[in-house]
């Protein structure tokens, strides 16, 4: 993208960088296109397994506050038990400031490699729909969602709600937050297409979760595409 910027200023036809970002939009479409009709099929068996219990409504925020060790150290046991308790298996992504990214991409492409397309679907949602979001964040907006498309920079409640909106999904959350296990993320205008499931050790870490009988079909062979 930087490239075509500088091309356009020194004086260049726009018309090569509109061609090459409209081809940038196709490969993404292409690409979610691709991988969702792949893995699609496979949602819906953690809802079953965790269909009595009452969600929380959601509120978007950013990250405000990091646990001290004891606390985290007491959640993260909080949530395993829960985990045991419903018979769930955590897919633990990697904790390097895009495990929220990793751990969508996980539940949509059966891999948490895509993350760094997830997060660039997700910026877009954030700029392109600045009303919805805006009145969630403390601070100039614009910084904001720069900040969120740089890798490494942590997910917060505010990408998830974005992440809902702009993949029709229902982001469900198994949370090790004291006061209710269960958070949901619906998106705003339109019914969800699919239901996206994920454990949150509270302002910690976000990992993808299955059930366990699920890992079979999850980590069988499937056709592979060369698209990232």
């Amino acid at each position: 993208m930087m490239a075509r910027m500088i091309l356009n200023e020194g004086g260049s036809s726009s018309s090569t960088s509109i061609s090459s970002q409209r081809n940038d939009t196709d490969d993404d479409r292409m690409i979610a296109f691709v991988l969702s009709e792949e893995y699609g099929g496979l949602d819906g068996a953690v809802a079953r397994r965790l269909s009595n219990l009452s969600s929380v409504p959601h509120i978007p925020r950013i990250n405000s506050f990091i646990p001290t060790l004891g606390d985290a150290s007491l959640d993260h046991q909080r949530l395993l038990q829960r985990l045991n308790a419903y018979g769930l298996y955590e897919v633990k992504v990697s904790g390097d400031g895009n495990c929220q990214f990793r751990a969508l991409s996980d539940q949509m492409y059966r891999s948490p490699e895509h993350h760094k397309h997830v997060r660039k679907e997700i910026v877009k949602q954030l700029k392109e729909c600045r009303s919805l979001y805006e009145g969630y964040v403390p601070m100039k907006y614009k910084h904001y969602y720069k900040k969120m498309a740089k890798s490494g920079e942590w997910g917060d409640h505010v990408t998830l709600q974005a992440a809902a909106d702009k993949f029709a999904a229902k982001i469900c959350l198994l949370t090790s937050f004291r006061e209710t296990c269960f958070v949901e993320i619906v998106p705003r205008h339109q019914a969800p297409q699919r239901e996206l499931w994920l454990s949150f050790w509270s302002e910690v870490h976000y990992n993808s979760i299955y059930e366990l009988q699920d890992l079979q079909v999850r980590y069988k062979r499937r056709k592979k595409y060369w698209l990232f």
